[in-house]
């Protein structure tokens, strides 16, 4: 039985999980520059580190209630091929360790769509659920395409 460990983020309430391995760094949220003809779930770009990086709102992407930004608000940077991407969230503030036998298969009644990033239901306690994405699969093949083209 192996353990994982993963990064907590929250979008409005509910919490999820990415496997620490893919996060390169977790930052504050910085003012985007929005670039004309994206799709609508990205925000725009941001200089990282001397790098621009497009900035994509997990909220709009998830079609979730979109909020405003505050203190709290985070930018989870992962890499996508050979580019990196930042994932604008809520809140970023823990990581948990959970075992294989922690973790169920994402419920039946997730579309075949959203099937493919959602790993599956971590519970940390009988409360507690996070659902478990993978956000190198949240983008669909064409979506990455267009973002990997993006003239920045």
């Amino acid at each position: 039985m192996s353990e994982n460990q993963y990064v907590v983020f929250k979008l409005g309430k509910e919490e999820y999980g990415i496997d620490i391995m893919n996060v390169k760094e977790i930052g504050s949220y910085k003012e985007t520059v929005k670039v004309p003809n994206t799709p609508k779930f990205i925000d725009g770009i941001i200089n990282y580190r001397g790098k621009v990086i497009p900035i994509i709102n997990l909220k709009k992407r998830f079609n979730l209630e979109n909020t405003e930004i505050n203190a709290d608000t985070r930018v989870i940077i992962i890499n996508l091929n050979e580019k990196q991407i930042g994932f604008v969230v809520d809140e970023a503030s823990q990581t948990v360790r959970l075992n294989d036998n922690e973790i169920d298969p994402a419920p039946d009644i997730i579309s075949s769509i959203d099937r493919k990033y959602i790993i599956g239901v971590g519970k940390l306690s009988e409360e507690r659920l996070i659902i478990i994405i993978d956000l190198e699969k949240v983008l669909n093949d064409s979506e990455k395409s267009e973002i990997e083209q993006m003239k920045i």
